[in-house]
């Protein structure tokens, strides 16, 4: 077996802290989806949703429903900023089922709630990219060590994907510089 193809180790545990630290970011751009579409609960079930496995609930599917249907609410987002918003919150619900493959690609069930929550807030503040800079410090800011030592276990983050890889690619690269009092 190459590589690339190799088997990381996860626990039941890694999987909660992941998930933890999506619903986080997501949820700090839950109001630019809301403002856009005030009716629809969607992406605010889905990262409710996440923290529900992240404090002890299955990864079944009805987490998978809600991932579902916030990526659909972010079709009915009549903004981009609302639509990376939803994004983000089904990344959030998505978390929970990061594979157990040593593939770069796996790292956008870590890191893509906080990219696209990033994405969305540079929008909602007129593409001000300082906003997505100061979203991803946060991010940072509450990153776990067991957040950061599952990224590890992982290949850095894939190129391209546009702005949302380049903040993908950024907070890769801030967590993996991260080190822990121990």
């Amino acid at each position: 077996m190459t590589a690339e193809a190799s088997e990381v180790a996860l626990s039941k545990q890694d999987l909660r802290a992941v998930a933890a630290f999506a619903a986080a970011c997501a949820g700090a751009v839950l109001e630019v989806f809301e403002a856009d579409q005030p009716d629809d609960p969607r992406p605010r079930a889905a990262v409710d949703a996440a923290w529900a496995f992240a404090r002890g609930g299955e990864r079944g599917k009805a987490l998978r429903d809600t991932a579902s249907a916030a990526l659909k609410a972010a079709r009915s987002a009549r903004t981009p900023a609302a639509r990376e918003a939803a994004w983000a919150a089904m990344s959030a619900a998505g978390a929970a089922y990061l594979h157990p493959l040593a593939k770069a690609t796996q790292v956008k069930h870590i890191l893509g709630a906080g990219a696209y929550a990033a994405r969305a807030a540079e929008l909602a503040a007129g593409d001000d990219r300082g906003v997505g800079a100061g979203h991803l410090r946060r991010a940072v800011a509450c990153a776990t060590p067991v957040v950061v030592d599952v990224l590890r276990r992982f290949p850095a983050a894939p190129d391209g994907g546009g702005r949302v890889g380049e903040l993908t690619r950024a907070l890769d690269a801030d967590l993996r510089s991260l080190t822990f009092a121990g």
